[in-house]
């Protein structure tokens, strides 16, 4: 609806704003000079070096970043990337990494309900759920990318423009390791947990546990070493452990019970339609705009040749080149697309995951069930019950699944896919109506969801129990990538959070088993 003649609407308030601050630059230009450098990647009059040209690019430089925050929408106004020095995909201008599915890097999600600690609560249990840090590409992946990269060096010599990089480009990615920038991204993720659970953490470790494959142990490893290295660095008291921690690593052999990393439900699996309903809703959504894009890719690249199939394989490179740098520096690869096109990828990546593991596929859900009975047990300090994916060898002894109150933090390493599932297994995004396959709908259509807000590489979902002045009992709380999910199901307050008993009440799907029962028709 327009507004009203006369009523200053946010957009005219931020236009307003931004004129004042192209004011605010002009009048203090000349003691900008320091930030120049930020502008160079806007106006190549800021290679100049001089006095004159830092100056201008200072000033420049300030409208750009200022009239950026100011007309940002409420999604990306607080998005930026965690801390650290391995985060340069997340500098002002780059944040096109926030449209890459399930292969961003990870990125604190802009929250309409404060992620802090309310005032008068202490956090009484905290269960971190994560996946794994960057990678290189799945086996099957790299060899297609090397096809595909062999394909148009074979059929083109002569590269100009944006594709001049090609000229020189060798394919060079592994498979499924962790890469150096992903290995940060979890020890930084270790401190993040360390800083924000300060008080629980100087004096308890958390118990660890990782799913079997590599990647994901060294995921676990790695978020140890930042957790530790936060604890050493802090000055107030500690409690005295050994370091390295121990962690549970489970099985991802087939047949294996394993609540982090699905497997066992054979209709699932392999069953139809279970196993196509992802990959019919996104080839009926490529079909809305890939063709275009193949057709421009061909006219640029005159005799390569390129199918649809081949340009997401190269929209696909543009994420797996930038963590393959240790520093994520953004690869040219990125450039070759349009900020529509990759917006339009992102829901091509969320559509895969919410009818591959969401609560589009009639049994998504249903392989996270598991997982939520384990945190069930933690938190309500009783006994796993569970008939799904649950290792009962390991829930039912104290040493390789500890509850009780001695122990209050957690920490979790599994996979975007069974992530995934454990999401809409604990009720979350309750309000997400399946997603259209013709129609691009960003996070406030999709009551925000998407790949990339939920399972970016190094996604967390923190669940935490709160003891707050004036309640007789626990409050519980869930925040997926710092953003905190309003639960549903069990009379939420206004910051998003029930008592434990009407939030165990609520999770009914997972305490009776989901759909296990239509796994093995």
């Amino acid at each position: 609806m327009r507004a009203a003649s006369g009523i200053i609407t946010n957009r005219k308030l931020r236009k307003l704003t931004c004129r004042l601050v192209v004011l605010l630059a002009l009048m203090f230009g000349f003691y900008l000079h320091q930030v120049w450098s930020a502008a160079t990647s806007y106006f190549p009059l800021c290679e100049d070096g001089t006095d004159k040209a830092g100056a201008l690019c200072g000033i420049l430089s300030s409208y750009l970043t200022l009239c950026q925050l100011f007309q940002a929408t409420p999604e990306h106004h607080n998005a930026l990337c965690q801390s650290g020095s391995h985060n340069d995909v997340c500098q002002p201008g780059r944040q096109t990494s926030h449209f890459w599915g399930q292969y961003a890097p990870y990125f604190p999600v802009a929250s309409t309900i404060s992620p802090d600690v309310p005032k008068d609560c202490n956090i009484t249990f905290a269960q971190v759920l994560s996946r794994h840090g960057a990678r290189d590409p799945t086996l099957g992946k790299t060899i297609v990318y090397k096809i595909t990269i062999s394909k148009i060096k074979e059929n083109i010599h002569s590269y100009t423009g944006k594709y001049a990089f090609l000229a020189d480009y060798e394919y060079a990615l592994g498979a499924d390791e962790l890469t150096l920038f992903g290995e940060q991204q979890m020890v930084d993720s270790g401190i993040d947990f360390y800083n924000r659970y300060q008080r629980q953490a100087r004096h308890h470790q958390p118990f660890v546990r990782a799913s079997g494959q590599n990647r994901v142990v060294m995921s676990a490893q790695n978020f140890t070493q930042g957790f530790h290295q936060a604890k050493l660095a802090d000055a107030g008291p500690r409690g005295k452990e050994k370091y390295p921690y121990p962690i549970l690593t489970i099985s991802e052999a087939p047949d294996s019970n394993n609540t982090l990393h699905h497997g066992l439900c054979t209709e699932f699996e392999d069953g139809a339609p279970y196993d196509t309903i992802a990959f019919v809703a996104q080839q009926a959504w490529l079909s809305t705009w890939l063709p275009l894009v193949t057709a421009r890719l061909n006219t640029d690249l005159i005799g390569a040749g390129l199918v649809d199939a081949d340009v997401i394989y190269l929209m696909d490179l543009c994420p797996f080149e930038t963590v393959a740098s240790p520093t994520g520096k953004t690869s040219p690869f990125c450039a070759l697309f349009t900020d529509d096109e990759w917006h339009k990828y992102d829901y091509y990546q969320s559509l895969g995951k919410f009818y591959g593991y969401g609560k589009g596929n009639p049994l998504g859900p249903t392989q996270g069930v598991g997982f939520v009975n384990e945190l069930i047990a933690r938190m309500a300090h009783e006994p796993v019950r569970d008939e799904t994916s649950v290792n009962h060898t390991l829930d039912d002894d104290s040493k390789t699944f500890p509850i009780g109150k001695e122990t209050v933090l957690y920490a979790d390493f599994s996979h975007d896919n069974d992530m995934t599932s454990a999401f809409f297994a604990l009720g979350l995004y309750g309000d997400t109506q399946p997603l259209s396959n013709t129609t691009l709908q960003n996070t406030r259509e999709t009551s925000g969801y998407s790949a990339a807000w939920t399972v970016p590489f190094a996604g967390r979902v923190y669940v935490e129990k709160m003891q707050c002045r004036g309640s007789d009992e626990e409050l519980v709380r869930i925040l997926v990538n710092g953003r905190v999910i309003r639960l549903q199901g069990c009379s939420a307050d206004e910051l998003g959070r029930c008592t434990l008993s009407k939030w165990l009440d609520s999770l009914s799907f997972a305490r009776s088993g989901g759909e296990w029962g239509k796994c093995f028709v």
